[in-house]
């Protein structure tokens, strides 16, 4: 009887660290299909089970629509390659050890973090009043949005620590000058937050550009809004949106499975 080796055997990895090599992977190329990407500059991470707090990421130059389960690097929070075989071919973005690093240490809760450079999400981080409570999309975010200032490309260490400190508490937060950054207590999660921030961002734009006189919804309207959006942040609707969202990059090219 032969029986088929499983793709986590092949890797060498475990069953639950290939799942999410492969959860990652689809995220990222749902990023390029919605058109989030910035090339091959921006980046995903997602945190791996265990005690040895290393997280995957991708490898540097390979472009987002194409990415595989094999291509995402596993590193530790030093930086360090944790991989069988030759590691000096596996590379990082130095900018995305930085951020994702900063987060993975401190906020053990979000186990994938997003970070994005879209025309949308910039132009909103250069805004003096940053994301406005103008749109149903942005009203998730009410009262649950952080903000970090621009200190020039994300490769000094030491900006760690500030970049956590003002997230604080929250999962999303605009970069200014620099774009977005959200995080999810699951990959399925990290992308819905993603999703809704940005089209929060693009809205903005859109409806700035028109010249016309801007309307708010008043502020008891806000803040229930925000609550209705808070009774959906639950796994079973994480996975509804999930099991949708995979279906957009199910389109017969090399899997990201693989």
């Amino acid at each position: 009887m032969n029986i088929a080796t499983s793709p986590a055997a092949l890797a060498g990895v475990s069953e639950s660290e290939w799942q999410i090599r492969c959860d990652l992977a689809a995220l990222y190329r749902l990023v390029a299909h919605h058109r989030w990407t910035d090339f091959i500059y921006t980046h995903i991470s997602a945190r791996l089970p265990g005690p040895t707090h290393h997280f995957l990421i991708n490898e540097y130059g390979v472009n987002f629509h194409e990415m595989r389960a094999s291509d995402l690097v596993k590193i530790d929070l030093d930086g360090n390659v944790v991989e069988d075989g030759d590691v000096s071919l596996r590379r990082v973005n130095a900018a995305g050890f930085t951020i994702h690093s900063a987060i993975h240490m401190a906020r053990p809760d979000l186990m994938c973090v997003v970070h994005t450079h879209t025309q949308a999400g910039i132009a909103v981080s250069a805004q003096k009043e940053g994301l406005l409570p103008m749109s149903q999309h942005a009203l998730k975010f009410y009262g649950r949005l952080a903000y970090h200032g621009y200190e020039g490309i994300a490769l000094d260490l030491d900006e760690r620590q500030r970049l956590v400190a003002d997230l604080g508490p929250h999962k999303a937060m605009i970069l200014r000058n620099h774009g977005l950054l959200v995080g999810g207590t699951s990959i399925p999660e990290a992308f819905l937050m993603t999703y809704m921030l940005e089209r929060a961002c693009a809205a903005q734009v859109a409806a700035l550009s028109g010249g016309q006189e801007i309307v708010l919804p008043p502020e008891a309207v806000r803040v229930h809004t925000a609550e209705q959006f808070r009774k959906q942040e639950n796994d079973e609707h994480y996975a509804m949106v999930w099991d949708a969202a995979l279906r957009l990059v199910e389109d017969g090219r090399p899997s990201y499975r693989s």
